[in-house]
């Protein structure tokens, strides 16, 4: 069974930092590209930064400069390390996982920017 466990979300003010966690189990975690989106209320999901099984590493603009992710494998855990957050940033933060058709979410965690 397939498991994305995020964890870390929580209330930050603004120029406050955060960082999320993507603990993944039952997948062969090297094989996969690991991302996370965000959805905030109202909103659809979007991209937030995607890291390749060989590190090339993708940012939504939005968040470029800001924000980093990371893999450890010994873990199988995925990070994303977010500075200088903005009361925009207010969202839902999704784990995936993606190898060709196969693809997997987490169940989610709250991030709330706010003063």
């Amino acid at each position: 069974q397939v498991q994305l466990v995020e964890s870390g979300g929580g209330l930050v003010q603004p120029g406050g930092s955060l960082r999320l966690s993507c603990a993944a189990s039952g997948i062969i975690f090297s094989r996969y590209a690991m991302g996370w989106y965000r959805q905030a209320p109202g909103k659809q999901r979007e991209l937030v930064a995607i890291i390749s099984i060989g590190g090339r590493i993708t940012f939504a603009d939005s968040v470029k400069g800001r924000f980093t992710i990371s893999r450890d494998y010994a873990k199988s855990t995925v990070y994303l390390q977010m500075n200088s957050l903005k009361p925009e940033d207010t969202a839902v933060y999704y784990c995936n996982a993606g190898f060709g058709p196969a693809y997997y979410w987490g169940q989610g965690t709250q991030v709330t920017v706010s003063s």
